[in-house]
């Protein structure tokens, strides 16, 4: 009986550049798993055409059922597991924390057997804990969200995630923090196999500037507030989730169920600071990202900041980092039209 779910290889179709298979985690990020997919269909044609030519891309499932993602919208595989070898790599996307401990038994199998068959393996959002609970990153740096960074530590004892660049390529494993993150890792991969022509159409139809490197940092928590400190690294992680509306003091407390005084001073020994200064710094870390990486006004950047006004943010901003935001916009417009651009190669490559 013929499985439904396999397609029969034609002969006189082209063999692609690159080949990736996808494992869809149940609750899966849907836009990780878009962004990722959208920049191999765009590399693979003409245009926008979308025909897979010189890039494929296949989802996969042990059972053949619909996989829901994380906001409701399933995706039908196109094939059941089988032999790994056919591709050039394999991409586990993740999503929801709480579905991690009940990872699918027969993805495990087969990412072992990709893993020893050579295949590279790239994990995408939480698809590094799927990766790292199968065995398959031992010894292999991994990038992860900085939103799940506490979470991996947890599970993973001993293991040393990296979140503050978007993704890391260490050998045969690639694993990436999800989000816009996962175009940018698509189109390393494009540019590795296709060609930078291709990758670069891709983002520029998708309306990214330009291709992002590994060590692009993620707009994450700053470098100098790290501490070992469990209590004040809950409570940075809190402040960094809900940037657009602070806490006061007295409110973080509350929600850790713990003395605001005693918080205050684990702050204070941890990190040399105030509760309220540490939340204003990160406030502040996030708008400067936003200015210099994205086309936001100014007024909006301080809404997501969580400043009263443009006026509030400018005033701050001016007194962390000696120049308003404005200036600092006009300072890297200025850098961009002094270094001249790549074009946006629009042309195929020749087959």
């Amino acid at each position: 009986m013929v499985d439904r779910l396999q397609k029969p290889l034609d002969a006189k179709e082209p063999k692609a550049r690159l080949s990736v298979g996808f494992i869809l985690a149940r609750r899966f990020t849907l836009c990780a798993f878009a962004n990722f997919v959208d920049v191999l269909r765009l590399a693979a044609d003409e245009g926008d055409r979308s025909r897979p030519i010189l890039c494929k891309w296949t989802v996969l499932s042990d059972d053949g059922h619909p996989v829901q993602s994380s906001c409701g919208v399933s995706v039908q595989p196109q094939e059941r597991f089988g032999d790994p070898r056919k591709f050039d790599y394999i991409v586990v996307v993740g999503g929801l924390m709480d579905e991690i401990p009940s990872a699918n038994a027969q993805h495990n199998n087969f990412l072992r057997k990709a893993g020893a068959a050579n295949v590279p393996l790239v994990g995408v959002c939480t698809g590094a804990f799927i990766l790292h609970q199968a065995g398959l990153m031992n010894g292999y740096r991994c990038c992860v969200s900085w939103f799940h960074h506490a979470d991996f530590l947890e599970q993973f004892d001993g293991l040393r995630p990296v979140s503050d660049q978007i993704f890391v390529v260490d050998r045969d494993r690639l694993t990436c923090s999800g989000g816009a993150s996962s175009a940018h890792l698509a189109a390393f991969l494009v540019e590795r196999h296709v060609g930078k022509a291709q990758a670069t159409k891709s983002l520029h139809i998708m309306m990214f500037d330009e291709a992002e490197i590994a060590e692009t940092p993620q707009p994450g928590i700053p470098l100098d507030l790290h501490t070992n400190d469990p209590m004040v690294k809950k409570a940075l992680l809190l402040m960094q989730q809900n940037m657009d509306t602070p806490y006061t003091v007295a409110e973080l407390a509350q929600r850790m169920a713990v003395n605001k005084r005693q918080l205050e001073r684990r702050f204070q020994a941890a990190l040399q600071t105030s509760p309220m200064a540490a939340c204003t710094m990160i406030r502040l870390e996030h708008a400067r990202f936003l200015v210099q990486q994205s086309e936001r006004s100014i007024a909006a950047i301080a809404t997501e900041s969580g400043f009263c006004d443009a006026s509030h943010l400018s005033r701050a901003f001016r007194k962390r980092f000696g120049e308003t935001p404005l200036a600092l916009r006009l300072k890297g417009n200025v850098l961009k039209t002094a270094i001249p651009s790549e074009p946006a190669f629009l042309e195929p490559a020749s087959s």
